[in-house]
């Protein structure tokens, strides 16, 4: 499982609602007439969400349960759903960034950036340790952050949403939201680079 998990983290994001067929609507309404129909639409986003959970989440357990969790109330809640000029990866990560809030809520974890650099491949010692200082510069930084800026980065990096899907999740306007990871990623590489 740790395997699949890494190769997740290796993946880059899908590619944007705006460049994913036109037949989502189409998914979307088949699934609501027929939940077996529902499966198109988790096989769409599973790899996304759980991307997304993964790195808020400690156990690999503990985020496949979620996953599964946010499916379910995805499936459970399709009937009232409503585009709204939103798309459905919009809406399901909406009831994503729900369900690990109300998880943060019931136990607390440490968010486990480590697990985003647990890759170290590197033959040679030199090059081991130069990167794993890298990866604990890293992890520092962004275990510095707030919540709220943890969450903009795992819904743009590792669910791979657009800054519209983003602004639509957040209930905020798409140029607040670019300015904001803007920002967010200008101080992080300034943190980064800065001598240590």
């Amino acid at each position: 499982m740790l395997e699949s998990t890494s190769r997740l983290f290796a993946t880059s994001p899908s590619a944007s609602s705006q460049d994913e067929p036109t037949d989502e609507d189409a998914l979307v309404e088949a699934a609501r007439h027929d939940p077996a129909a529902f499966a198109a639409l988790y096989q769409r986003y599973f790899a996304r969400v759980y991307r997304y959970l993964r790195i808020r989440l400690q156990l690999e357990e503990d985020t496949a349960d979620l996953a599964q969790q946010v499916f379910l109330k995805a499936l459970d809640a399709l009937p009232r759903y409503q585009s709204r000029n939103a798309p459905f990866a919009a809406w399901l990560f909406a009831i994503a960034r729900h369900a690990l809030a109300d998880r943060f809520r019931r136990s607390p974890v440490t968010l486990p950036l480590e697990a985003a650099g647990h890759v170290l491949a590197d033959h040679e010692m030199e090059a081991a340790v130069l990167r794993r200082e890298s990866i604990e510069q890293l992890t520092t930084l962004l275990g510095s952050l707030n919540s709220d800026a943890r969450d903009l980065l795992a819904l743009r990096f590792a669910a791979g949403l657009t800054t519209p899907e983003i602004a639509a999740i957040l209930g905020k306007r798409p140029e607040t939201v670019r300015k904001a990871l803007s920002r967010l990623l200008q101080s992080l590489k300034e943190q980064y680079h800065a001598p240590h």
